[in-house]
């Protein structure tokens, strides 16, 4: 559960800014960009482009491809059936390589493993990951009459390390089902997974406890950052569990916390070192890249979605 700030529009400069920082850390000429270097696409998770996409879907996947991007990460289909968001990607020239799948509710996983699968094979999807973790009934009574973030802050907050413990059994049961048809499951992190839980962490219980040889994950490096933690470091300590990213920079504003706050903005223009992090996921197993940005945006986000690839594009690592 997220929120939509308005967008406000600002002008070319600070776009022309991040382009000029991009280049001076690319580093030498001499060396392979990256993505280049390592034949890897650059994707989008396409909830960053959401109001847009969900008001042009035909004409944002083609301004996706222009920008160059080749891979997507759904996140929902935007009132369109499997097929007929499949064709849409096709005609952009794009490929949906992996989609959110929602713990509860309509075409989550509790519901029909068999029907998800045909969704996910109609769309070409390869990898089903679990958003945020399944939030039992009496966390959700606990959170009634709060809405928006609010209620997820609260709703998150009050998992114990026995919810953590359930949502990893609950994981490597769906898994055992849907990898029989081809499909791979993982779950994405926030911040609020690695707040302590005793002398672990949720994230730590989900990882120890999932089966490796049935469930993968999805670092969101913004949040691992936002909550104070090394995203590189964290990644090397779990080498082979992490094998999709959420490709996210924060601004150096950003307070260490655990309950979903920071301050976003375009890869390349806050903090992260991404000429350290990039080699660090892909030598742990990350395969799967996607810039994600949160709100609020400082621009129109198809302009932020440009500014993040092209940095990526450049930055030699």
């Amino acid at each position: 559960m997220r929120t939509n700030p308005d967008l406000n529009r600002r002008g070319l400069l600070m776009a022309a800014g991040a382009a000029l920082g991009a280049a001076a850390v690319s580093g030498p000429a001499s060396a392979a960009p990256f993505f280049a270097g390592r034949r890897l696409p650059i994707g989008i998770q396409l909830y960053t482009l959401g109001p847009d996409v969900a008001k042009d879907l035909e004409g944002v996947l083609g301004q996706v491809a222009k920008i160059g991007y080749r891979t997507v990460e759904l996140a929902g289909l935007y009132g369109r059936t499997p097929a007929d968001f499949k064709a849409a990607l096709d005609r952009a020239g794009l490929v949906a390589t992996s989609a959110h799948i929602q713990a509860r509710g309509p075409g989550s996983f509790e519901g029909d493993l068999s029907q998800l699968a045909d969704m996910l094979g109609t769309l070409g999807v390869k990898n089903a990951v679990m958003p945020s973790p399944y939030v039992p009934d009496r966390v959700t009574e606990a959170a009634k009459g709060l809405t928006g973030g609010d209620f997820y802050r609260k709703a998150m907050g009050s998992l114990t390390a026995d919810d953590y413990r359930f949502n990893a059994d609950y994981l490597n049961e769906k898994a055992a089902v849907l990898k029989r048809a081809g499909i791979a499951v993982g779950y994405h992190n926030h911040n609020f997974e690695l707040a302590p839980q005793g002398e672990t962490t949720g994230l730590d219980i989900l990882l120890s406890r999932t089966d490796p040889s049935l469930v993968t994950f999805e670092a969101d490096v913004g949040w691992i950052s936002a909550a104070g933690v090394d995203p590189a470091a964290y990644l090397s300590r779990h080498k082979g569990r992490f094998s999709l990213m959420h490709v996210k920079d924060v601004k150096a504003a950003t307070q260490t916390n655990y309950e979903l706050r920071m301050d976003p903005t375009e890869v390349g223009s806050g903090r992260l070192d991404w000429r350290t992090l990039l080699p660090a996921a892909h030598a742990a197993g990350v395969r799967h890249f996607y810039v994600e940005q949160e709100p609020p945006f400082e621009r129109p986000r198809i302009e932020a979605a440009k500014i993040s690839h092209d940095f990526l594009a450049a930055v030699n690592a």
